[in-house]
């Protein structure tokens, strides 16, 4: 990926990378320690011990513990930032709420971006997407980067998957900012989806109005209109498999109601099915 001053990550400065030690996570590390690499950003690498005690002794102990388990594969982080010449600062915390922590010590170290592997040791293999990355994108942090454990981000690609709510009105907003930033960006796929035939019109009026905002703002690159008929998550998988794209631009849930855990969610689906990286914007 080129990056001139920015990336497919806007202007982030600090990038946060939680990390629980299981080869599920490396992807995510690697990429962090990438795009810290390339455009000069500062990496924190989080992890956070579940403390399940009531004795603030015994929460001491277990985040030494944890801490003490974790070393090698901490160690190794910073050799892998050293050589590759990123500023990375390693945090271990204990709570009893791991998704919360997160977010508050991205927010803490003004984070501009929490990036995360798609499973998790808690996390159940049938949901395909681990629990405590569900917990923390249902918090909604602006930036949430899901990296699978095998994907590697080019920065050529982008598949926008666009709707009209408000979070899918980030998601495009993100979007025009990343075509003017990244150099390296050559092509962006925005894709509406219509759950039935009879919705295709409303779907191609969003998309056409979509690109027409970014012809207007004279980008360097074109925005490339789809429209597809049917379950929204598969669609948005098949299409980033049919554009090999490195990346999907998708927003987030709403923060009300059934949020918790995203669970049934378009945004969970595809992070779990998709095999490259995901980015979920949130308003």
């Amino acid at each position: 990926m080129e990056c001139s001053g920015t990336s497919l990550l806007g202007e982030a400065k600090t990038l946060l990378v939680a990390t629980d030690g299981s080869p599920f996570s490396e992807g995510a590390v690697r990429e962090a320690l990438f795009f810290g690499q390339a455009c000069h950003a500062r990496v924190i690498v989080l992890h956070v011990v579940h403390t399940q005690v009531e004795s603030i002794n015994a929460a001491h102990f277990a985040v030494r513990q944890g801490q003490q388990d974790l070393t090698p594969h901490l160690e190794r982080i910073r050799v892998m930032a050293q050589d590759s010449g990123v500023a990375v600062e390693v945090v271990v915390i204990g709570s009893s709420t791991p998704e919360k922590a997160i977010v508050d010590q991205a927010r803490l170290r003004q984070a501009d971006v929490i990036v995360m592997g798609r499973h998790g040791k808690s996390g159940r293999l049938s949901l395909l997407v681990g629990k405590m990355t569900a917990k923390v994108i249902a918090q909604g942090f602006p930036r949430v980067l899901v990296a699978p454990r095998d994907c590697t981000i080019n920065g050529s690609r982008i598949l926008l998957a666009a709707n009209d709510s408000a979070n899918g009105r980030r998601a495009v907003e993100e979007a025009l900012g990343l075509s003017r930033a990244c150099a390296g960006l050559e092509r962006l796929t925005v894709l509406t989806v219509a759950g039935r035939e009879e919705d295709r019109p409303q779907a191609e009026a969003l998309v056409a109005e979509i690109c027409g905002q970014a012809r207007r703002q004279g980008l360097r690159i074109p925005w490339e209109p789809l429209v597809a008929v049917g379950d929204p998550a598969a669609c948005i998988v098949e299409a980033a498999q049919v554009q090999h794209v490195d990346m999907i631009l998708i927003g987030g849930r709403g923060r009300g109601g059934v949020a918790k855990l995203l669970k049934g969610h378009v945004t969970e689906k595809v992070i779990g099915q998709a095999s490259c990286a995901v980015l979920v914007v949130s308003a």
